[in-house]
């Protein structure tokens, strides 16, 4: 596994800085943010922009294990969705555009809704996702859908339905335990469930349960990182665990984006070497 980093928690930073400093930490992999308002928003990606930060990542040697999206599928005005299912096939593009040849970058993004959504819309649900699995297909790109407290999508029972449902090579999971932690799920039981369909993972610290619950960075709380290491080896995950320092931190008058990666980092590294887990 490695130690990665989503550039979500950077979005006034210059990509050009970022790679560096996240490279100078001992940063693994990063995923990239391409959604307006950040400096790689995907509209501000001309192709002599797209070379630049491809090489810029070989000149790092940072592996770009997924490319964030986050836009609803489920939005029933029918320009919205149009805006969203097209800033969506864009990613994907840049996914094909930027591959290593090996199905990364997949594309991270969330289904959206509400939790009631899941049963008076399934037909819905599944057609919407279908046209963005079906257009990523085409193009060789894997979408890894993130559950995410709030949305439709937010049970380790429905994330696992979802999958099967879909029945693609092209979606599997961004896993993100902290939606199912704040839930009371416990680790064994979420890992357990969901790592064997994670193409992804992210994670942060947090406190308390829904619905009184709070995202921190990771270090700040008290969630486990040396056992979750341990129990997502043991179920096979091979792939990057991604810090994401969540809006809610973003919020604080203190924030500093530098200050947080890096102790995503110092978090993350003390808990490989402690948990005795190779970073390949």
């Amino acid at each position: 596994m490695k130690i990665g980093y989503t550039t979500w928690g950077m979005p006034k930073v210059p990509v050009d800085r970022a790679l560096s400093f996240l490279y100078e930490q001992g940063f693994d992999a990063v995923e990239l943010t391409v959604l307006p308002g950040y400096t790689t928003a995907i509209d501000r990606l001309d192709m002599e922009e797209r070379r630049r930060i491809f090489n810029l990542f070989i000149k790092y040697d940072l592996t770009m294990p997924a490319i964030a999206a986050h836009r609803s599928l489920l939005d029933e005005d029918p320009i919205v969705h149009g805006e969203n299912m097209s800033l969506l096939k864009q990613a994907v593009d840049l996914c094909a555009e930027w591959s290593n040849g090996s199905g990364l970058p997949i594309l991270d993004t969330v289904l959206g809704g509400v939790p009631e959504d899941w049963k008076t819309k399934q037909d819905f649900i599944l057609e919407r996702t279908q046209e963005l699995v079906n257009y990523a297909t085409e193009r060789g790109v894997t979408i890894g859908m993130e559950a995410h407290v709030g949305s439709a999508l937010d049970t380790v029972e429905k994330s696992v339905q979802f999958v099967k449902d879909i029945d693609s090579l092209n979606m599997g999971l961004n896993f993100d335990i902290s939606h199912f932690d704040i839930r009371g799920i416990s680790m064994e039981e979420s890992v357990s469930h969901l790592a064997p369909y994670a193409v992804h993972t992210h994670v942060k610290d947090q406190r308390g349960k829904l619905p009184a619950y709070e995202f921190l960075i990771p270090g700040e709380g008290e969630f486990d990182f040396v056992d979750y290491l341990r129990a997502m080896h043991a179920a096979g995950y091979k792939g990057s665990i991604t810090a994401e320092v969540s809006y809610m931190v973003q919020k604080r008058r203190d924030y500093d984006p530098f200050e947080a990666a890096a102790m995503c980092y110092q978090t993350l590294e003390q808990a490989f070497i402690e948990a005795d887990i190779p970073r390949t």
